[in-house]
């Protein structure tokens, strides 16, 4: 199930932007990136409830917010909800949409596919996790042009990022193309 709950006109926005989002991904593109592995064991009770979005690689969907967040809830069925949130400068107004995510195997590894609308799904897959306390996450789509990196707190320590983009540039991503996601609004 899929909704956007937005203010009015935000609604044809999101729409939009994710659809050619998902028919970017290849409308269902689910697997890894080529030499990658999803993150095991991972443990969904441990990744629940909300993440910062600390930088990106630039897509259309996002752009132009600020303040973006993620929240990631299980559900009674194995799926899990995800609701992401950002702040909108110009339209100065908070902007969500809200989809929903579901394992493409094992529970124990990081590799699910996520929809926001009905049966398109694009690939999520956890590439580099804090294991020990679930604090940090470097998350790829289903190619070297989606990634993310994702934090429990607004900001990390200067030798967490060097590490992090040392391993995304590992990994083939173009780090020098990362948007570093400003994280000073209060959540609205």
């Amino acid at each position: 199930m899929s909704y956007f709950p937005l203010p009015a006109g935000a609604h044809h926005r999101w729409a939009g932007l994710l659809l050619l989002f998902l028919f970017g991904l290849g409308a269902c593109s689910t697997a890894p990136p080529v030499g990658m592995t999803p993150v095991t064991p991972f443990d969904l009770t441990r990744y629940e409830g909300k993440w910062y979005e600390l930088a990106r690689l630039d897509h259309s969907f996002e752009r132009g917010l600020s303040d973006v967040s993620a929240t990631y809830r299980a559900q009674p069925d194995g799926s899990v909800e995800v609701i992401n949130r950002g702040y909108d400068s110009e339209r100065k107004d908070w902007q969500q949409a809200v989809g929903r995510a579901l394992f493409t195997g094992d529970p124990n590894r990081a590799s699910l596919k996520v929809s926001f609308f009905g049966p398109f799904y694009g690939g999520y897959h956890v590439v580099a996790l804090d294991q020990e306390d679930y604090r940090w996450a470097m998350v790829a789509g289903p190619n070297r042009d989606y990634l993310w990196i994702l934090a429990r707190e607004k900001q990390i320590s200067a030798d967490l990022r060097d590490r992090l983009l040392s391993q995304a540039r590992t990994l083939g991503f173009a780090v020098e193309q990362l948007i570093w996601v400003d994280q000073t609004r209060q959540d609205g």
